[in-house]
């Protein structure tokens, strides 16, 4: 039983980088500058696993607005609706106060159009723990 238990670890691990490179040629991003960008510039805020004064990030992709149970979003945030796509996550972070006046993020981290696709590519490939 555990060589069975060793072979659908691998393959499920090279399932993750799968999708991980795909992600990352859909979006036209570089994941590994991405995680790069993301430790320069978000981490003051946010993280993958944990809140801070920003929501956690794994698993944004593809995940209802506003939708972490644990986490305080501002009211202007709380009231929408939407799905986080690549092309939403491109808008909020071009400009956030732009996409949704009154939000808690006060910051524009990423006005390169390239950065934004290299941060989306690592976002991305961060899917929430039960999909790995």
């Amino acid at each position: 039983m555990r060589p069975a238990l060793a072979i659908l670890w691998m393959l499920v691990a090279a399932s993750a980088q799968a999708d991980a490179a795909t992600t990352s040629k859909f979006v036209g991003g570089d994941a590994l500058r991405g995680a790069q960008l993301y430790d320069s510039r978000c981490i003051a805020c946010h993280s993958l696993d944990a809140n801070g004064a920003g929501p956690r990030h794994r698993g944004i992709v593809g995940r209802r607005v506003a939708s972490v149970a644990d986490y305080l979003y501002s009211p202007a945030l709380a009231g929408r609706t939407f799905i986080w796509t690549v092309a939403r996550l491109d808008r909020w972070l071009a400009d956030p106060n732009a996409y949704v006046p009154g939000n808690k993020m006060a910051v524009r981290l990423a006005d390169d159009p390239q950065d934004r696709r290299d941060l989306i590519a690592f976002l991305a490939a961060q899917r929430p723990v039960a999909d790995h």
